[in-house]
């Protein structure tokens, strides 16, 4: 078994914004810098065997601001990027949230829907016994990486967590147990 620690990235500029980021990069806010601080001093002893972000800048400054130094490795994958939402990058958050049930199996236009960027980071996690079975992990990520493990390991419906307002909490706990070589 696999014990995953998720964390959302830190606060960024979009999110003072309050602009969907989807798959554009947005760099932390000054709160984020700090809350990225919080991050790693919640984390650095925490018995992680690695830390996985998102490639998208918010999630890579995240990461290591949090572990600068520490010599925990830092591994980038951009299967644990966001929803890509296409054409509608950018717009309003609000209107955004409102809005992502009509996009659970429809692409966002020139995007990719919930459903598609939920598959795609449970592809990352049937990786994941291949080298870090009985091992700690952190990843940091958005929400579409949170859903996907609500989903794949929780089994929550995607209709429910699209409904859910988004709460956040310092770090959420996964147990996977998925035997190595597991098919996607």
């Amino acid at each position: 078994m696999i014990t995953i620690v998720f964390e959302t990235h830190s606060f960024s500029e979009d999110n003072e914004r309050g602009t969907a980021s989807g798959w554009a990069h947005s760099r932390l806010s000054a709160e984020g810098r700090r809350g990225a601080r919080e991050l790693g001093e919640r984390r650095r002893q925490d018995g992680l065997a690695a830390v996985f972000s998102s490639d998208l800048w918010r999630a890579v400054e995240t990461a290591e601001v949090a572990f600068e130094g520490s010599g925990v490795p830092m591994l980038l994958d951009w299967r644990l990027r966001e929803c890509d939402y296409g054409d509608h990058t950018g717009r309003p958050a609000v209107e955004h949230i409102r809005d992502r049930a009509l996009y659970l199996d429809t692409p966002y236009p020139g995007g990719e829907s919930w459903r598609e960027a939920v598959d795609r980071v449970g592809r990352f996690l049937h990786d994941l016994p291949l080298r870090w079975q009985d091992r700690r992990v952190l990843v940091i990520g958005h929400v579409a990486t949170r859903w996907a493990l609500d989903h794949h390991v929780g089994g929550v419906p995607l209709e429910t967590l699209a409904a859910e307002e988004f709460a956040w909490q310092p770090g959420w706990e996964y147990p996977l147990d998925l035997p190595a070589g597991h098919p996607s």
